[in-house]
């Protein structure tokens, strides 16, 4: 799997004007919650490569999460993770290779995101960090074994198409992963949420990220 470190992911949100502006760089569609969605939508931020080069990004549905030690009963959220299809490739700068991205690579972003968001009410603030390495090593496993018996299949709707997702759901919320269009423009989404439930959710691409910017 080949994912971009938060370092890089917030340079490159940091390196745009408006937050829109990262989202408009992408040379793939973004995904988010279709048209049966009427809460509110709101732009995260996206991961670009070393040269620049966009590869992935999350848009927002529901309640912002806010990370507190005793987070709201009540917070209701689902983020879609939209991740550029790439082959194996050469590095920007020559140096290396970059391995392909799969469903996978969208199931630990998902993942993680998730993790980023979560705060256990027993937990210690100073342990917070060292909790957070731990489970989103885990997260990585699981995403690396999307056949694995933690994980079971969900059926939702991809721009009107029945699309398999592998899903997992956890005392912190649910993940979820598939992929999305062939081609050129071909993506892997991810999602994660809590207190939304993901059965009957269904996706689409974003024709206008005006509806985002709120």
């Amino acid at each position: 799997m080949e994912t971009t470190s938060p370092s890089a992911t917030q340079e490159a949100a940091a390196g745009v004007g408006r937050k829109v502006d990262g989202y408009l760089l992408a040379a793939f569609p973004w995904y988010g919650l279709d048209e049966a969605f009427t809460g509110p939508r709101w732009l995260m931020q996206v991961g670009a490569a070393a040269d620049g080069t966009v590869e992935h990004g999350a848009t927002g549905h529901g309640e912002e999460p806010t990370i507190k030690v005793e987070p709201p009963q009540d917070e209701r959220f689902a983020v879609v993770v939209t991740v550029a299809s790439r082959p194996v490739r050469r590095s920007g700068d020559g140096t290396g290779v970059l391995e392909a991205t799969s469903v996978s690579t969208a199931a630990w972003l998902a993942g993680s995101g998730l993790l980023a968001q979560t705060w256990p009410t027993q937990m210690d603030r100073t342990l917070r960090q060292d909790w957070l390495d731990q489970q989103t090593m885990l997260a990585w496993e699981l995403a690396d074994d999307l056949g694995g018996g933690s994980w079971s299949e969900l059926m939702l709707p991809v721009d009107g198409v029945p699309t398999s997702f592998a899903y997992r759901e956890s005392e912190y919320g649910w993940v979820l992963a598939g992929s999305a269009s062939e081609g050129p423009e071909a993506v892997h989404i991810g999602a994660y949420g809590r207190g939304m439930s993901a059965y009957g959710l269904g996706f689409s691409v974003i024709k206008d990220l005006a509806a985002y910017e709120g």
